[in-house]
């Protein structure tokens, strides 16, 4: 079993699942008393959405880049990068590191290919659902994304940074989120991409008409595969 570098902390509120489920998935298929080999570094995440807000994307990779190595250095053979929207830098990793990067956007793109969906949602970070490093990832795995409109991008960001990555998981953003999902199947969207590590926090196991992407979940179990191959 391989050694999974955890770059977490944005927000730790996400980064603790990935544990869980990596520890999950790592006991039933080695069974016993088996569990994950796990190193993590949780930055401290304030002046990262500083430096997002400034659109400092070099800083961010830089700094990222240093945790990475890190991690490898204390002896990770997978990196894993608990968020979506630091993808964005996921080139700066790879590029300063020699262990392979478990990529979100690829394991996530894969997990609706096999579904048999050709087009989602996309609900994330303003970063994540306007900028094209995730939609172009995805359309170059045959996968075409829809985003909400300006209004509904925005109400996405603001929950995302004001209240789960706070910890704070309410009842009317939730039924505004299905709100906004609800239209993007009006729109077409067979699917869709929690394109947010917190989001799956916030809706929960609750049903919904179209099958529902949790990064989180997809991204953690590919780890503990990559780990375990």
């Amino acid at each position: 079993m391989k050694t999974i570098g955890l770059l977490g902390g944005m927000s730790w509120e996400s980064t603790v699942p990935y544990y869980v489920t990596l520890n999950r998935v790592v006991a039933e298929r080695l069974g016993g008393l088996h569990s994950a080999r796990v190193l993590l570094s949780s930055v401290d995440f304030a002046p990262l959405e500083a430096l997002m807000r400034a659109r400092d994307w070099d800083e961010i990779g830089k700094t990222l880049a240093r945790e990475a190595v890190r991690l490898e250095e204390a002896g990770a053979r997978v990196l894993v990068l608990c968020t979506n929207t630091m993808h964005k830098v996921a080139e700066t990793l790879e590029a300063a590191v020699g262990i392979p990067l478990v990529h979100i956007t690829d394991v996530t793109g894969t997990a609706v290919r096999a579904a048999g969906l050709r087009r989602v949602g996309l609900l994330g970070t303003r970063f994540t659902m306007e900028e094209d490093f995730y939609a172009a990832r995805l359309a170059r795995l045959g996968i075409e994304v829809l985003t909400p409109p300006a209004d509904a991008r925005a109400f996405v960001d603001r929950v995302i940074f004001e209240e789960l990555c706070r910890g704070q998981f309410l009842a009317s953003s939730r039924s505004g989120y299905a709100e906004v999902m609800q239209d993007l199947v009006s729109r077409g969207a067979e699917g869709i991409v929690l394109a947010c590590t917190e989001i799956g926090l916030l809706l929960g196991d609750a049903p919904f008409p179209v099958p529902l992407f949790d990064t989180a979940e997809i991204h953690a179990r590919a780890a503990a595969d990559a780990a375990l191959a």
